[in-house]
């Protein structure tokens, strides 16, 4: 069992009247998260992909949820997002039931907190679980070992039956992309082209690390662009993908609406393009590391509760910052590089529009005090 650095967010906040949701991909490792948390009898564990479950939700009141759960202090609900009005019913359960303590999971946030927000408004405290971060394998493995690794991580990511299964790596992420596709998107929204829906995937992960152009992808897939919108969103809520925007405060020349799109995990994307040669193989390793670089720091600041905006930054004339963090009141811009002996520098322009910024560059000798 590889320790999750989400394990203190949790523990830190039970007990304390609200429930506690983890969303996140399936295959992340929610509920095995979960079981090295609580191993109690007092804990009652409901798997909503079962239908009984969900039936006992269906017609249930405070009463009934009273004498249901009356044995345990522990209800934790997985998949949560496959039960009807789910954010009504554990609206009860946390206002009626103030001994317990509710934990839900969710594969879907445009599914479970859509149905969440509102009824457990003050009544939770949501987390995401991704896939396993460098942060978690150098506790696990050592720094050492985790920097010798890092090129396989690069290429098969961090998926924890990737990590714990070596050797089986490409069959693995297969069945995860296939999963991704049609157990969650297509299950809900009842897509009518699921073979665009790939394609669009197949030209997010050539694209990786650019602006993207929702014209462009029309044409290559054939979609118009309130499809390809729709497609992507749904995309990002099941924590396939994730986008940045471009940061625009002072100038004429930024630009204002643009966006890059990113994968929240390396393996996933490469088993897309079916692309697993090793990094001094590939065209776009660049691409790769900042992906990894990008995603790893949202891991890092999220499971420690540093709060921020990102962007990445371009003007018409193409000068660029791959990544900024607006936080504490200041920017903190970044370069990405792969290659160690690559020089950057913040553009003048960016300098004299804001003077108060800070920069740096990211690479392959400095790292890990970025994403750790």
């Amino acid at each position: 069992m590889i320790k999750r650095l989400l394990s203190k967010n949790i523990k830190n906040k039970l007990n304390k009247n609200k429930a506690i949701i983890i969303i996140g991909a399936r295959q992340t490792g929610k509920t095995t998260l979960l079981k090295s948390l609580f191993t109690a009898k007092d804990v009652l564990w409901l798997d909503a992909d079962e239908q009984d479950v969900r039936e006992l939700f269906m017609q249930a009141s405070s009463t009934q949820f009273k004498v249901l759960f009356n044995k345990y202090k522990i209800i934790i609900v997985d998949e949560a997002q496959r039960i009807n009005d789910v954010g009504l019913k554990f609206k009860l359960i946390t206002d009626q039931l103030k001994d317990k303590q509710l934990i839900a999971t969710g594969s879907s946030s445009f599914d479970l907190t859509n149905k969440l927000n509102e009824p457990l408004t003050g009544r939770k405290w949501e987390y995401m679980l991704f896939p396993i971060s460098f942060a978690e394998m150098v506790n696990e493995n050592g720094l050492l070992e985790e920097k010798r690794l890092l090129h396989h991580r690069l290429i098969y990511g961090y998926y924890p039956d990737v990590v714990n299964n070596p050797g089986d790596e490409k069959d693995i992420l297969k069945q995860l992309s296939d999963s991704y596709l049609y157990k969650d998107i297509l299950m809900w929204q009842n897509i009518k082209k699921p073979d665009k829906l790939v394609k669009l995937l197949q030209a997010l992960a050539l694209q990786l690390g650019n602006e993207v152009s929702y014209n462009e992808l029309g044409r290559t897939i054939g979609l118009d662009n309130q499809t390809i919108e729709k497609y992507i969103q749904l995309l990002e809520k099941s924590f396939v993908i994730y986008r940045l925007s471009s940061f625009s405060r002072n100038l004429r020349t930024e630009l204002k609406k643009s966006q890059k799109i990113y994968f929240y995990d390396n393996g996933i994307r490469n088993a897309l393009i079916a692309n697993f040669n090793l990094p001094n193989l590939r065209q776009d390793i660049g691409a790769l590391w900042e992906n990894f670089i990008i995603t790893e720091r949202i891991k890092h600041t999220h499971y420690n509760n540093i709060w921020l905006n990102k962007y990445f930054w371009r003007t018409h004339s193409q000068q660029e910052i791959d990544y900024i963090e607006e936080r504490e009141g200041k920017l903190f811009t970044y370069e990405i590089k792969w290659n160690k002996n690559a020089k950057a520098y913040l553009p003048k322009t960016f300098i004299k529009s804001y003077p108060n910024s800070e920069f740096k560059v990211i690479n392959q000798d400095n790292f890990v005090d970025f994403i750790t």
